[in-house]
C-alpha cells in the first residue's frame, strides 16, 4: 500500500468515525448535517455537564487582568449594535472581552434576532474590574459574559442558553432566573489554538545519557521513551507535529513528591498509574504519574502540586512509537485525543512515509502538514465535536 493510499484510508476512518474519539477547538468550525429540533436548557443545566474549569469546557482559569496588566492589551471592545450591553459600571466594563468570547457573542446577536425578530441580545456583565465574582471566576479573565434578552423576557432563557451553545461557547449555565452565564477558552491556550506541547525548558535524555532541552532537538535523535509494560527504551524522533520558538502559550506544570516537575499544555495526554493517559489539565494531588527510576525503569510517583503558567516556546516531537519520557517522567506525543491509540493509529501513515524516506534533520516551524491536512478535512466533514486539533 503506498503513502498516498494510506491518506486515503485515515479520511475513511475519518469519515466514519464515531463522535468520542476528540474534541476540537469550537464549535463554530463544524459543519451540520441537516435540520434539527434544539432542545432549550433546564434551569441549573449546564452544558457540556463537566466543570467550567476543565479541559473539555472552558479550561483552567489563567489569573486575574487588571488594566495595568501586560495581558490587558489583548482584550477587545464591543461595539455591536445587535447586542445591548448594561454597563451599569459606567466604564464599558461590559463590552470587554476576550476576542474568543466577543465571537461568539456576536454569533449569537445574530442567533438571537432571528430566533425572536424585534429582540436583541444582552450583556448584563463581561470583563470584571471590581471583585464582584468568585476569586476563579473566568470574569476576571474576560472569558465569561452574563446574559440576557433585552426585553427581559425569562421564557426566552432557556432556549437562549440553547442558542449560546450552538453559537460555539465552550460552557454554557442556566445558572439563576436572572441571566445565563458563558464562558470560552483562553485565546492564548494551546487548548484553543493548535492541541498540546511541551515547553522549551523541558529535557529529554539520549543514548548517550545526555540530557538535551527540547527546543534543540534535531529528526532523528534517539531519546527515551517507554512502551506500553512499562520498559524504556529509545526512539528516533521522526518529525514535530508542532513547533514554535516564540508562540507563548500556557502551560500546566505538574510536581512530584520524587522532586520531579513536568511542563505541558493542559490538552496534552500524560501516562499515570490510576487512569492510563489523562489529559494534563485532569491530573489531580495524589495521583501517580510513571518516573525514571535508577534502574531506568518507570516507578509511580505521586503528584504534589499543580499550576498554570504562560511561557515561550510550543514543542510538540513524535517518536517511532509515540511515547516520549521528558524531565523524567513518561508520557504520550499525543494530545487533545481522548485515546492515546487511537491517535497513534491516525498518524500511522506519516510514521510509516518518515521510516521510508530521508528527512532533513531540521525540524520545520508551525503545524506538521499531515496534521493540519487531518484537521482540515475532519473539520470538513465531521460535526464540530469531533475535529480533529492540530498538534
Amino acid at each position: 500500500m503506498h503513502f498516498h493510499d494510506h491518506l486515503f484510508f485515515v479520511f475513511c476512518l475519518l469519515a466514519l468515525s464515531r463522535p468520542a474519539w476528540a474534541c476540537g477547538p469550537g464549535r463554530a468550525s463544524g459543519r451540520r448535517r441537516g435540520a434539527r429540533k434544539m432542545t432549550p436548557l433546564v434551569f441549573k443545566q449546564h452544558v457540556p455537564n463537566i466543570s467550567e474549569n476543565t479541559l473539555g469546557a472552558s479550561g483552567l482559569n489563567e489569573g486575574r487582568i487588571t488594566r495595568d496588566d501586560p495581558r490587558f492589551k489583548d482584550l477587545v471592545e464591543n461595539y455591536n449594535p445587535d447586542v445591548v450591553f448594561k454597563d451599569e459600571e459606567g466604564t464599558g466594563a461590559d463590552r470587554i472581552m476576550s476576542q474568543r468570547c466577543k465571537d461568539k457573542i456576536n454569533t449569537l446577536a445574530i442567533s438571537v434576532m432571528n430566533q425572536w425578530p424585534g429582540v436583541k441580545l444582552k450583556v448584563t456583565e463581561a470583563w470584571d474590574e471590581d471583585g464582584f465574582h468568585a476569586k476563579d471566576s473566568l470574569h476576571y479573565e474576560g472569558r465569561a459574559v452574563d446574559i440576557t434578552t433585552d426585553d427581559r423576557d425569562r421564557s426566552k432563557y432557556g432556549m437562549l442558553a440553547r442558542l449560546a451553545v450552538e453559537a460555539g461557547f465552550d460552557w454554557v449555565y442556566y445558572e439563576n432566573r436572572g441571566h445565563i452565564h458563558c464562558s470560552v477558552k483562553s485565546d492564548s491556550s494551546i487548548t484553543a489554538k493548535t492541541g498540546g506541547c511541551f515547553s522549551a525548558d523541558d529535557t529529554v535524555k539520549r543514548v548517550d545519557g545526555s540530557s538535551l532541552p527540547i527546543q534543540h532537538l534535531r529528526i532523528g535523535d534517539a531519546i527515551q521513551a517507554s512502551t506500553d509494560n512499562g520498559d524504556v527504551v529509545y526512539s528516533p524522533v521522526i518529525l514535530f507535529l508542532h513547533r514554535e520558538e516564540n508562540a507563548v502559550a500556557s502551560f500546566v506544570t505538574l510536581k512530584t513528591e520524587g522532586g520531579r516537575s513536568l511542563t505541558l499544555s493542559p490538552s496534552h495526554l500524560i501516562h499515570t498509574a490510576e487512569h492510563g493517559e489523562i489529559y494534563a489539565s485532569d491530573v489531580k494531588i495524589g495521583q501517580h504519574l510513571l518516573a525514571l527510576n535508577n534502574n531506568r525503569s518507570l516507578d509511580k510517583d505521586p503528584v504534589v502540586a499543580m499550576t498554570t503558567q504562560y511561557r515561550r516556546g510550543v514543542f510538540a516531537p513524535l517518536t517511532a512509537i509515540g511515547t516520549i519520557v521528558v524531565n523524567d517522567i513518561s508520557s504520550s506525543c499525543y494530545a487533545h485525543v481522548q485515546s492515546h491509540a487511537f491517535a497513534h493509529a491516525f498518524l500511522a501513515p506519516v510514521r510509516w512515509h518518515y521510516q521510508v524516506l530521508p528527512v532533513s534533520d531540521s525540524p520545520q516551524e508551525g503545524v506538521h502538514w499531515y496534521v493540519q491536512l487531518l484537521y482540515d478535512i475532519s473539520t470538513y466533514v465531521l460535526p464540530s465535536k469531533m475535529v480533529f486539533s492540530p498538534s
